[in-house]
């Protein structure tokens, strides 16, 4: 069962739990009230009778009539014996069949006994019972609705509030919950922890798109600004003498150029304005090539080739960063294996810290430092590729050690029929 549908339920079955355990007491309560005095009545009407035949067999008048004897046998025992003590006393019983209420008291060491009939009093509390079962019934009936009712508009607003948690967990975050905040709308709201609950998601998811958005320009704004400083130093770079200085300013000024390549790439991808150019495309052939460019000894195992679409310059730049990445972070060998659309790149290093394989790539994180120093990128880059293409592109680590990066590329046909 849905975990919202089980909330709903559970409310329901609290809140007629505690019905009908209120109206089990009230029930037990009433009951005992009623059936006090109307006992109480009949024994007042056996007392009377008691004193009566009592009276009469003191003057010797008594003869015994229809619901009076001295010492009956049907007498009930408990009666028979307090009679011996010198006592009166009444309780109920039969009386040929029938139920009645005896009363009895000594009557020259006898017992004399009166009895009245107590059948229409048992109906009256049998129908009592009933009235006060049926209405308890109806009681938890009406309650159980309520509550589900009740619950059912709290679980719909939580199940509201975890699927836009759902969706900006998964990056959008321009998802808003929506409940109007207390003292919005038409009418005036009281204090609702779940409103209150909401409200807080989308401030909290406001603030972080805000965050990000500033982060996003700040990268753009940089990258831009270096390009053209840069471009003019590897210009002047290159105007310097031969020797070990220019080759360490060079060295130095390729890697700044990279990032700031990088720091680009991703701004584009961030804006999402990064179209795919797709095409179909041999997969054996192409991971092939990107290793190839990659000058780094990688082996490529094509167990089974496949023809799969997508952008091939992307393609190539997914898998170049990969395979740079496991060269740089983790140990040799480097093996591709391509089975279908499936890609397995593998190294033989340290493997992937776990934050990575739970949360994805960070750009400027690294994470583990046994994975090596570097700038957090590469890996950054080949998602947002990985996401413009359309690939599930997965990190994990082999039980036996090492990175292992899945890509399952999709494989369908162009729009175009080609």
């Amino acid at each position: 069962m849905h975990r919202t549908s089980s909330l709903r339920w559970k409310i329901a079955m609290t809140t007629t739990a505690v019905c009908c355990a209120v109206a089990a007491a009230l029930g037990i309560l009433v009951h005992n009230v009623v059936a006090r005095q109307l006992v109480g009545e009949v024994r007042k009407d056996v007392d009377r009778e008691l004193d009566y035949a009592l009276g009469q067999y003191e003057y010797g008048t008594a003869r015994g009539d229809g619901n009076s004897a001295l010492d009956p046998p049907g007498l009930p025992a408990p009666l028979r014996d307090l009679v011996a003590r010198g006592l009166t006393g009444s309780m109920t019983g039969t009386h040929d069949g029938k139920p009645v209420m005896w009363a009895a008291g000594p009557a020259d060491g006898k017992p004399l006994a009166v009895w009245v009939p107590y059948d229409s009093t048992r109906t009256r509390l049998r129908e009592i019972d009933t009235a006060i079962l049926v209405s308890a019934v109806l009681a938890a009936g009406v309650v159980a609705l309520a509550g589900i009712f009740l619950a059912g508009r709290i679980s719909r607003r939580l199940a509201t509030t975890a699927a836009v948690a759902r969706r900006i967990s998964a990056g959008d975050l321009d998802a808003r919950v929506g409940f109007p905040a207390d003292g919005e709308g038409p009418r005036p709201r009281s204090r609702d922890e779940v409103r209150d609950v909401a409200q807080a998601l989308d401030s909290m998811a406001a603030s972080l798109q805000a965050q990000l958005e500033a982060e996003k320009r700040f990268t753009a704004d940089v990258a831009h600004e270096l390009r053209t400083p840069l471009t003019g130093s590897l210009a002047a770079a290159a105007l310097l003498p031969e020797g070990r200085p220019k080759e360490m300013i060079n060295d130095r000024l390729g890697a700044l150029h990279l990032l700031t390549e990088d720091l680009l790439e991703i701004s584009r991808l961030d804006s999402g304005v990064e179209r795919a150019d797709l095409a179909r495309v041999e997969l054996g052939r192409a991971v092939e090539r990107a290793a190839a460019s990659t000058r780094l000894p990688v082996a490529v195992r094509i167990e089974r080739d496949a023809v799969v679409l997508t952008d091939r310059r992307r393609l190539d730049r997914i898998l170049a960063n990969l395979l740079v990445n496991a060269h740089k972070h983790g140990r040799p060998p480097v093996e591709v294996t391509v089975t279908g659309p499936l890609v397995t790149v593998r190294d033989h290093g340290p493997g992937y810290p776990a934050e990575l394989i739970e949360q994805g790539p960070r750009r400027f994180r690294t994470g583990d430092p046994g994975r090596g120093r570097g700038h957090g990128l590469g890996l950054t880059i080949a998602a947002g590729q990985a996401e413009v293409l359309e690939i599930d592109l997965r990190f994990s680590n082999a039980p036996d050690g090492g990175a292992v990066t899945t890509l399952l590329l999709p494989v369908g046909r162009l729009t175009d029929g080609s």
